[in-house]
């Protein structure tokens, strides 16, 4: 396809337009389908020729046959040395009825798959549009819940999908892998519980909002709720956890809302859209590789700009303008709406105090595309910042001796 091998996918910055956005880079794609088939043409020659060698027809003949392999005694390299591969390399001693390869397909369980349920009780909404709620159970044996309906919503609407909240699931209980995995316009599933790894993922325009059990006496901000990998690749739509979530949260979204309590090491890793509000403490690594997007971080511990954050790639700012702390503002009111986060009415109770903790996580490219310019000093909340008005906002007779009343910093 024309990688030159610059190794600097995440830095946007691919002078062959492969790993970039950048439209000016783009332009300089070379690639074709035609390029990849005739490189799979070269490789299943060359296959064809060793096999001949090795006197195998077929793959089903090669399958097992660990005699053919030899061992190349690399005792120069000091990570080889004294590696025993005799247990990868045996040959079990088994009647010739018993197969070496496979000979039976594997059972995936679609027909068990919750889904068929969700499907016989949205047909007619998806025919109709006329809006539709169910309730239903969920377990953990339960993946990719919601993700055969949205199937079905591609096939009749495209990726327009349907109105919002065409289709809205209710669900009990603990859900599997990829709950509400590429979910479609049109659909919201909420869970009271909890949800195993990659929720959301590539999630398409739905939302999702995950709370635990209304009955339950912990502290949600406190522990897991989701697992790792929610919402990787995730193109459009919301999402709303009332807890923390696990590692690399967000990783590789490309314009998903999401708001969550916390999130493990590598949030917002190689990031290229969206808005990800964090409104508790983040892991090791945040936004390493971000190029796009936005993340607003509750810095509860006081901790995130030295101990948490990767600044290779972002500015670290307060909520200096007044636009961004009505975006934050929004987000935690709708998020205590949805989910009845203790968290999210804690800060908006607190607002003028908790403000000041909220960082802005701003990447450099997202600034150089927009025509911002970098901060030179990433921001520390514990250090104290005044609350900032727009100079057109402020109302006449604030400047007392050529200075700003408590409370306003000016800009510029």
């Amino acid at each position: 396809m024309g990688c030159v091998m610059m190794r600097k996918c995440h830095l946007n910055t691919c002078s062959v337009g492969i790993a970039t956005q950048d439209p000016v880079l783009r332009k300089q794609f070379q690639g074709q389908p035609e390029h990849v088939i005739n490189f799979f043409f070269f490789l299943a020659e060359q296959v064809r020729q060793y096999m001949a060698e090795l006197g195998f027809r077929n793959f089903d003949e090669m399958v097992g046959r660990v005699d053919m392999l030899e061992v190349e005694p690399a005792v120069d390299h000091w990570k080889a040395r004294g590696l025993d591969f005799s247990a990868i390399l045996y040959s079990p001693p088994v009647p010739s009825r018993v197969a070496r390869r496979c000979v039976q397909a594997q059972d995936h369980g679609l027909g068990e798959a919750l889904d068929h349920k969700i499907l016989a009780a949205t047909r007619a909404a998806i025919d109709t549009l006329v809006p539709v709620e169910i309730d239903l159970p969920v377990r953990n044996v339960h993946r990719t819940v919601g993700t055969m309906l949205s199937g079905e919503i591609a096939r009749k609407y495209g990726s327009a999908g349907m109105p919002d909240d065409t289709i809205r699931i209710h669900l009990t209980g603990s859900a599997g892998q990829s709950l509400g995995a590429f979910l479609a316009s049109g659909v919201t599933i909420t869970l009271e519980g909890e949800a195993n790894d990659y929720v959301g993922k590539g999630l398409s325009g739905g939302r999702l909002i995950v709370y635990p059990p209304r009955g339950s006496r912990f502290a949600p901000e406190e522990n897991i709720l989701i697992g790792n990998v929610v919402l990787y690749g995730a193109t459009s739509g919301e999402a709303f956890f009332n807890g923390v979530a696990g590692e690399r949260f967000a990783v590789r979204n490309s314009g998903a809302t999401a708001v969550v309590e916390g999130v493990g090491d590598h949030g917002c890793e190689y990031m290229t859209n969206g808005l990800v509000l964090v409104l508790g403490s983040c892991g090791r690594n945040f936004a390493a590789g971000m190029s796009g997007g936005t993340a607003y971080v509750f810095d509860e511990h006081l901790n995130f700009t030295e101990e948490r954050c990767n600044l290779d790639s972002v500015d670290l700012e307060p909520l200096a303008e007044t636009q961004d702390a009505q975006i934050v503002r929004d987000l935690v009111t709708r998020h205590l709406e949805l989910t009845g986060s203790p968290r999210a009415k804690w800060i908006l109770d607190n607002w003028t105090a908790m403000r000041s903790r909220f960082i802005k996580v701003f990447p450099h490219e997202f600034k150089r595309v927009l025509g911002v310019s970098r901060n030179r000093q990433a921001y520390i909340p514990s250090q104290r910042v005044a609350v900032l008005a727009h100079v057109e906002q402020m109302p006449h007779g604030q400047l007392q001796n050529g200075q700003l009343q408590d409370g306003q910093v000016q800009h510029g």
